[in-house]
């Protein structure tokens, strides 16, 4: 990588703009920070503009292994934290490293540039325009919701669930929930208590994951249990889900046509419950519509005010598109580091089996990293350099993925993190960040 005067330019304020900042002011490396909302957290803040939150979503990895290295979440948040503890989380990790000063907020990025000299030029949607060395895009993959056309004419309410906010949106209402990944499964289970009437729609089966087995969050078990070889632990894992969950297709779900970790895990507790209560009903995919009628693949047929689409989100860049390519999958090595165009960098585009904090820091640290070697001249980023081109690594864990879009560049998280690990070791660069200079600075308590 050559060296540049410029500096790094991070566009989003979010999860993995903020892992980002830290990396880079950690090394003392120059960086603007641009964030189009009024505040740090990107889409955990349920006010900003545009965001696909909810009021009843929680993560799906337990706070003991979601937080940031240095900064682990606080004991008094709940095991699988609501989105404001988890805002309230980002809040305080920009505070305490001193990032929040630094970011220019209000500063949406209408379009970035690449110039002959290899330097990045990055218009705001007021027309100013900056300079930079380089460009790390932390714009997130859940604000370009995927919406496929339903079968038919479909005279009710059709609606995706990014403009989704809560269940008070479903009262008095036949809701049809399409799409069982977890916000999905959350919605389903807000339409179950709510709705007059409430389905899901799903076309294949999917593995449903407990959030809590043996009174304790699910994949601290299985973090800190016996690692076992991939095919022992889809055997040992999917007969204790049958065991815990009975036979699905007792509750009218598909049973699942690929082994589990096959497909992104649908990490709920509840929606078996709504099921088991009536609350619900599960039915196949849709076959066709016709005025408020939706036909579905097994030949029933029910009649519903509105359909969710909870049907996923593209990966879309629109600042830079031409240089990510794939809407759905952009081209990045390690999930970070562009192929084609030096300088350039993405974090959020990942799609894992994984909480993505952690994630997130590992692939900050390497980006910053990068930076520091190359501003200094060191000899490894000339290395990693030509890595960027040439290596694509096997990081499936030996996961045979499900064939669907959003799987097709799936990494297995345990397989992505060994490999990260052993390109910082050949590096010499770390993996996690350290912790602040103050620690008084902690989230405070914070209620869904």
């Amino acid at each position: 990588m050559k060296e540049s005067q410029f500096d790094t330019c991070v566009i989003g304020a979010g999860p993995a703009g903020l892992a980002v900042a830290r990396a880079l002011a950690e090394r003392n490396l120059p960086y603007t920070h641009l964030e189009r909302h009024t505040g740090p957290g990107g889409i955990w803040d349920i006010d900003n503009p545009g965001g696909p939150m909810y009021e009843s979503a929680h993560f799906i990895s337990s706070r003991t292994l979601s937080g940031f290295g240095g900064f682990p979440m606080p004991d008094h948040f709940a095991d699988y934290p609501p989105h404001r503890q988890i805002l309230s989380y980002l809040t305080s990790f920009a505070e305490a490293y001193g990032l929040t000063d630094r970011i220019e907020f209000g500063a949406e990025v209408e379009n970035v540039r690449k110039n002959t000299d290899g330097t990045w030029t990055v218009t705001r949607a007021d027309g100013r325009e900056s300079v930079h060395g380089q460009v790390v895009v932390c714009t997130g993959s859940q604000w370009h919701p995927n919406i496929p056309e339903l079968p038919g004419e479909f005279s009710g309410e059709v609606r995706h669930t990014v403009g989704y906010r809560g269940a008070e949106e479903l009262r008095g209402k036949r809701v049809l929930v399409v799409g069982a990944g977890n916000s999905g499964c959350d919605i389903a289970c807000d339409a179950a208590r709510a709705a007059d009437h409430a389905v899901i729609s799903m076309r294949r089966g999917y593995w449903f994951i407990p959030k809590h087995l043996f009174g304790r969050p699910v994949d601290t078990i299985a973090n800190s249990g016996p690692h076992l070889p991939m095919w022992l632990a889809q055997r040992v894992f999917g007969a204790l889900l049958r065991i815990i969950n009975g036979d699905p297709t007792r509750l009218g779900l598909p049973k699942p046509d690929h082994k589990l970790f096959e497909t992104h895990p649908a990490v709920n507790s509840m929606l078996i419950h709504h099921l088991q209560h009536g609350d619900i009903t599960a039915k196949p995919g849709m076959a066709r519509t016709e005025g408020r009628t939706v036909h579905f693949t097994d030949g029933t047929s029910e009649d519903f005010d509105l359909v969710l689409l909870a049907t996923g989100y593209v990966h879309k860049v629109p600042v830079a598109q031409q240089y990510f390519g794939d809407e759905q999958h952009p081209d990045l090595y390690l999930s970070s580091f562009s192929r084609e165009h030096e300088g350039l960098f993405g974090i959020g585009f990942v799609e894992t089996n994984s909480g993505a904090y952690q994630l997130f820091d590992v692939q900050a640290q390497l980006i910053a990293g990068y930076l520091h070697d190359a501003r200094h001249r060191r000899s490894n980023a000339e290395r990693f350099t030509q890595r960027i081109r040439a290596d694509r690594p096997d990081l499936s864990g030996r996961l045979k993925f499900v064939d669907s879009p959003r799987h097709t560049g799936y990494v297995d998280s345990g397989a992505f993190v060994k490999y990260l690990g052993k390109v910082a070791r050949e590096m010499g660069w770390r993996t996690e960040g350290q912790p602040p200079p103050v620690r008084s600075l902690r989230p405070a308590a914070a209620t869904a």
